[in-house]
């Protein structure tokens, strides 16, 4: 029986999500060698991209790294800045002073001792982040992640990025073309062409051409042109669990040329949603993510304003549907991005699903159209088990919130998911382990969930007997040493807009 081999990807749209994905495919499988793909790049002239996606995680180190971009020119073109975790404002009771940290540093000692249960016993005036880890005292006095001296990509403290959207896909774009043989196309798509069994065949251009493909990959964006409209794949809407679909963006410069840049992504809680602020090197990007069913455009943009705090450009309105579709995956077409779903900007994981799901198409790059359903089952069922846990662990923010000061904050605490109110129950008596996310690669590990858990004042109860006091000490010993890594680290790390300026000029050392 013949076998149809998977040589001709076609990518459907650029931004951050198209050349993401071809830069990882064509980097894994090089054209020139054995088994390896062609793969080719289609995107419209007349669609501007979205481009507001300015927050990573630490696995865009690894990211670049695999496509073979040097990081200090990654610096230099993406505008980018180091980002070490996210800071929560007004999130717990709406107070001026509340605060807490999501750092990207493991807690000192994480799975050797019940750290939770000692915080809460006898050091609950300190916030959990703060006492478990050196990684918020770096952010506070704007600390960058490394020294001048550390290679690219490797770190003294674990770090993602701050960026610039719209330079990075330039970045990518030119990597992809120059570096790693990605055909680019500046074509408008008119229209798909379906083969007998179904299948695309090729794609219809304005031009009168045509793009013949085995596999293509839809980053259309939210239009979803090729799996939402072409195959007809339904969205399952979110919206009854997480209320915000809407968002004002604007970018803000900084009062002088050498004000400090943040070494986190800064959310603020409002009435109706909350307000982002990401530092990069020459600005700013500020927006406000409300629901628009609590609030009125103009409110949004008067709380905006007035977080802003000087003139403020117009902002740039955003609306979404929040929610995924119900398959990824569908016969020879695969969403990433936009157009696989989107929730809402909260702890940035838009771009790292992007990373996830580009990464597993190439590991798992069918070798034939036979294999292909295979695959698909297969990425279809871990991509709904991770848009579900993104959804989980995004509502837990809301959810843990005690703020009474409007219908927004009382709805979120009414809609918990069925999984995530377990999960709260059984957090009752233990703190959130790896038994609880069972996955190799889940989307947020258990110590994320435990610095938003006890971040925002969340208690289990305490254990007892010899347990407890053999914890106690294993704990305290754990406290002490993340207090002495701040005491040897503050002093001797760069600030973030010191070593970004070094980059700029001399670059990093390589691996």
């Amino acid at each position: 029986m013949a076998v149809s081999s998977i040589r001709q990807i076609v990518v459907v749209g650029g931004g951050s999500a198209g050349w993401l994905t071809a830069a990882i495919l064509a980097a894994d499988h090089p054209a020139h060698l054995p088994g390896g793909l062609e793969v080719t790049l289609v995107e419209s002239p007349d669609v501007p991209i979205i481009g507001v996606g300015e927050g990573t995680w630490p696995t865009m180190r690894d990211t670049l790294h695999r496509i073979g971009v040097s990081e200090s020119d990654f610096f230099r073109e993406c505008d980018a800045a180091f980002k070490q975790g996210s800071l929560f404002r007004r999130w717990i009771t709406g107070a001026a002073d509340d605060y807490y940290f999501h750092p990207f540093v493991l807690p000192q000692g994480y799975g050797e001792a019940n750290l939770a249960e000692r915080w809460q016993q006898a050091h609950v005036h300190v916030p959990f982040a703060d006492l478990a880890s050196f990684q918020p005292h770096l952010c506070v006095h704007g600390k960058a992640p490394e020294q001048a001296s550390t290679p690219e990509f490797a770190a003294v403290s674990n770090y993602g990025y701050h960026l610039d959207a719209g330079k990075f896909s330039v970045f990518l774009r030119r990597h992809c073309v120059e570096r790693l043989g990605v055909r680019h196309v500046l074509a408008h798509v008119d229209g798909i062409t379906p083969s007998a069994s179904g299948d695309i065949a090729s794609l219809r251009l304005r031009d009168g051409g045509a793009l013949a493909g085995d596999l293509f990959i839809d980053c259309t964006g939210m239009q979803s042109r090729l799996l939402g409209q072409h195959f007809e794949i339904p969205f399952i809407s979110q919206k009854h669990v997480l209320f915000n679909d809407c968002a004002l963006a604007v970018q803000v410069p900084y009062p002088s040329a050498d004000s400090p840049i943040a070494s986190q992504t800064t959310s603020t809680a409002q009435s109706a949603g909350w307000i982002w602020d990401i530092g990069l090197p020459t600005r700013r990007g500020i927006g406000h993510v409300y629901s628009s069913a609590h609030t009125s455009d103009e409110e949004a943009e008067r709380a905006l304003r007035a977080y802003v705090g000087h003139d403020m450009p117009a902002p740039r309105k955003l609306s979404f549907d929040p929610g995924y579709r119900e398959r990824f995956w569908h016969r020879n077409c695969v969403a990433v991005g936009l157009s696989m779903g989107f929730i809402e900007p909260l702890e940035a994981s838009a771009l790292a699903l992007v990373e996830l799901s580009a990464a597993l198409i190439s590991d798992d790059m069918p070798a034939s159209r036979e294999a292909m359903d295979i695959v698909a089952r297969r990425f279809n069922e871990t991509f709904r088990y991770r848009w579900e846990r993104v959804i989980d662990f995004l509502k837990l923010h809301y959810v843990l919130s005690r703020r009474d000061d409007s219908d927004y904050w009382r709805d979120n605490r009414n809609t918990v998911p069925e999984r995530l109110a377990d999960l709260l129950t059984l957090w009752r008596h233990r703190p959130p382990s790896r038994n609880d996310f069972y996955r190799i690669e889940e989307v947020f590990p258990a110590a994320s969930y435990q610095y938003i858990l006890y971040g925002m004042g969340f208690r289990s109860e305490a254990g007892g007997g010899q347990r407890r006091a053999d914890n106690d000490a294993a704990a305290d010993g754990y406290f002490r040493e993340a207090a002495a890594l701040t005491a040897r680290m503050l002093p001797a790390l760069p600030t973030n807009r010191e070593l970004i300026d070094h980059i700029r000029r001399h670059g990093l050392p390589k691996i």
